[in-house]
């Protein structure tokens, strides 16, 4: 590497400068305030963990993301995290143990070996909150009110929540009696949309279950979609309609706690399906291609730590989502002080800074450029007057 290289990041990873990181900050502050004011409690997971803790019962997609080293102590594989998500399923399970709800919540920083869409960062700053001990549409409710009022605290606007649930892609594969290698075909196919793969990849697989499986790629769109589902899911196939069922159930709530929020259906969505279990949501805003937050269902998770824990819970990108705030930190003015040696100008300073002013140590001949006041001496005492341009 050349000398003119050495300023370079790699791909997909960014340095935050002052006024971006000032403004991620501020937006932290104010979400964590928001969890803790619904009963979130905030824990900091490890930025490495064993790769065993990090990755099992999470499937392939999460191991794929995950920067892997030996640790030089023990020779033990560690990985450095890409998703907090089964780190504090972790804590619920074990290191917490409690019988009830818990309502844990995070935000800290995340690395990704490559990004999860063209637009994604590798490094972001993920901030979510999980709720474990309860099974009910309330504690799913709970989350996505939750997420929503994530969004509208940093002044997001016209929110697309996108409704889905896993149960009904396990139906209809159930029905199907698929080997894994046909599942996995089938589920890539489904993924993509893409109707010609997909009825390739179900040669040989009953015309019942062909028709429900290529009937979930029209199961997309407003709330018509649950009908055209109910007919397509008249036999019950395997339990597709009580999915069906729980979706109206919490999309209704939602209409009635959210007047005016749009809701888009789609019953193919596979996001996260290897370790979602029931309810998966995503929100999306005008002009940016992707989720900005999503989570769903997830329980049992914590099973592999100990404890089988019903879950639920959403994460988003902080950096994604200071990026699209119209919830900008109030613009702050700074005092100069002179960088002389008196006790009575240090306890001066102390007293602003304890009261919040912002006091630079002015080293060179000008002012730091944010100060709009320094401190000078007048009758004997220090005061704060405007600085002269």
């Amino acid at each position: 590497m050349t000398t003119v290289d050495r300023w370079q990041l790699p791909d997909g990873v960014e340095e935050v400068l002052p006024e971006q990181a000032a403004a991620v900050e501020h937006l932290r502050r104010a979400l964590l305030d928001l969890f803790a004011s619904w009963g979130y409690q905030l824990v900091i997971p490890p930025l490495m963990e064993f790769t065993e803790s990090l990755l099992v019962g999470l499937g392939a997609d999460l191991d794929l993301l995950t920067f892997k080293m030996t640790d030089q102590l023990s020779g033990r594989s560690l990985g450095i995290r890409a998703d907090i998500t089964p780190q504090v399923a972790r804590i619920d399970a074990h290191s917490l143990g409690e019988t009830g709800i818990s309502r844990l919540c995070y935000a800290g920083s995340t690395l990704h070996t490559q990004p999860k869409t063209l637009m994604a960062s590798r490094s972001p700053i993920q901030l979510g909150a999980e709720l474990y001990g309860d099974t009910s549409e309330a504690a799913d409710l709970e989350i996505i009110g939750l997420m929503l009022a994530t969004l509208a605290a940093a002044g997001l606007e016209d929110i697309t929540l996108d409704l889905g649930h896993v149960g009904v892609y396990d139906a209809v594969l159930k029905s199907a009696a698929l080997s894994p290698e046909q599942e996995a075909t089938i589920f890539d196919a489904l993924q993509r949309k893409s109707r010609p793969d997909l009825t390739l990849a179900l040669e040989g697989v009953s015309e019942h279950a062909t028709k429900l499986v290529l009937g979930l790629l029209d199961l997309h769109g407003d709330a018509a979609v649950l009908g055209r589902a109910r007919e397509l899911f008249s036999d019950d196939a395997n339990g597709a309609l009580a999915a069906v069922e729980k979706l109206h159930t919490v999309a209704d709530a939602l209409t009635a706690q959210h007047p005016g929020l749009s809701i888009y259906f789609d019953l193919a969505e596979l996001r996260g399906y290897h370790y979602h279990t029931g309810i998966v949501f995503a929100a999306y805003v005008p002009g940016y291609g992707q989720a900005l937050a999503n989570g769903g269902r997830y329980n049992n998770v914590g099973e592999v730590y100990g404890r089988a824990r019903p879950a639920t819970g959403f994460a988003t990108d902080l950096k994604a989502i200071t990026a699209l705030s119209r919830v900008a930190p109030q613009a702050r003015g700074a005092i100069s002080k002179p960088n002389q040696a008196d006790p009575v100008l240090d306890q001066a300073v102390a007293r602003l800074r304890e009261a919040g002013e912002i006091v630079i140590n002015r080293l060179a001949e000008r002012p730091d450029t944010r100060c709009d006041r320094e401190l000078v001496r007048q009758n004997g005492e220090w005061v704060v007057v405007a600085l002269n341009p």
